[in-house]
């Protein structure tokens, strides 16, 4: 599994209410199509679109695209944080 969990800061909220996506922190070494398989897998929705980008801390985060329009929200709710 690639995913480690998903971010919850006010950027990456402000990215979910406005453009219905999410973001996640990944290990170093996922790629995009790594990324998509994986959400998938796990939550069942059909992804779209993957973009990905190292941080400062040297973390890596993917923001992630659906589909459904509101299959971000749904998968946070699931998750336990909206």
């Amino acid at each position: 599994m690639v995913l480690n969990h998903p971010s919850v800061t006010e950027k990456a909220m402000a990215i979910l209410e406005n453009e219905n996506k999410l973001v996640f922190i990944v290990r170093k070494e996922a790629n995009k199509e790594m990324i998509s398989r994986d959400i998938e897998k796990t939550f069942g929705k059909p992804v779209t679109e993957v973009r990905t980008l190292m941080t400062n801390k040297g973390t890596k985060k993917a923001i992630v695209s659906f589909e459904d329009d509101r299959a971000a929200e749904e998968i946070l709710s699931r998750l336990g944080i909206v």
